[in-house]
């Protein structure tokens, strides 16, 4: 099974580009506090790459900023690429399949969650708007 459960910070304002099929896409940075203390005494902090897509990136891309703590579940996933020099590169990343807002600065969002099924708030229709799920 390949489940991934994070919580953490956003280290920056998520932005939705959109691919050439017309596909909305989010990448983020998300600083996720380990649960223990290093020899230091110090809680070390990773930094993981998470891709949110369609409705989940839209909804985080309007509603989140940077600070605001999320929660995303979602599946790691492993890339290859080659340099230019042939070297065989690898990069893992969480693809989120739901996102839950633990706080952010609109309030009326805060402990809303989104997955990848909900739509893309279009802000051309404004009767077209994302499925929130509680």
């Amino acid at each position: 099974m390949n489940t991934v459960v994070l919580v953490g910070r956003l280290t920056g304002n998520p932005e939705v580009t959109v691919t050439e099929n017309g596909k909305h896409i989010t990448k983020i940075l998300l600083a996720v506090n380990r649960n223990y203390k290093n020899v230091d005494g110090i809680y070390e902090t990773d930094f993981i790459r998470c891709v949110l897509w369609n409705g989940i990136a839209g909804a985080t891309s309007e509603f989140c900023k940077v600070g605001d703590v999320v929660g995303i579940k979602g599946r790691l996933q492993t890339s290859v690429y080659e340099t230019e020099d042939k070297k065989k590169n690898y990069s893992t990343e969480v693809i989120a399949e739901r996102v839950t807002f633990l706080s952010s600065g609109k309030k009326h969002v805060d402990e809303k969650s989104f997955d990848e099924n909900d739509e893309v708030k279009d802000k051309e229709n404004p009767k077209k708007s994302s499925k929130k799920s509680e």
